[in-house]
């Protein structure tokens, strides 16, 4: 009366292969859309970005990511100098060169 009674499960319902795999779903799903929407937008800029530091040479103009604009007048494995007016040179590290720009840029501003 207070007890109820049990049942055997049937054999499907025993390996819960259907169950398993519709939890799943929404999971693998998930990984699927932030792989497309993150990671590999993300990849394909980091390439674009080593290309352009790899194909960096004297005289093209870039921006540093301090927002400072200014010609390339000598490159190293590591280091860029950049000269941001006549006779005033810095050195900054290869990565924090943003932006190339086109020829003739500075000379419009």
């Amino acid at each position: 009366m207070f007890i109820s009674n049990a049942y055997a499960q049937s054999p499907t319902d025993a390996l819960g292969l259907g169950g398993n795999l519709t939890s799943f779903l929404p999971l693998v799903l998930m990984f699927v859309v932030m792989y497309f929407l993150m990671i590999r937008p993300q990849q394909k800029r980091a390439k674009e970005q080593k290309a352009m530091m790899d194909a960096l040479a004297k005289g093209d103009e870039v921006v540093t990511a301090g927002g400072i604009l200014g010609k390339v007048s000598k490159v190293t494995d590591t280091y860029v100098t950049v000269e941001v007016a006549a006779g005033t040179e810095i050195v900054v590290q290869k990565p924090s060169i943003t932006t190339l720009l086109p020829k003739g840029t500075l000379k419009a501003l």
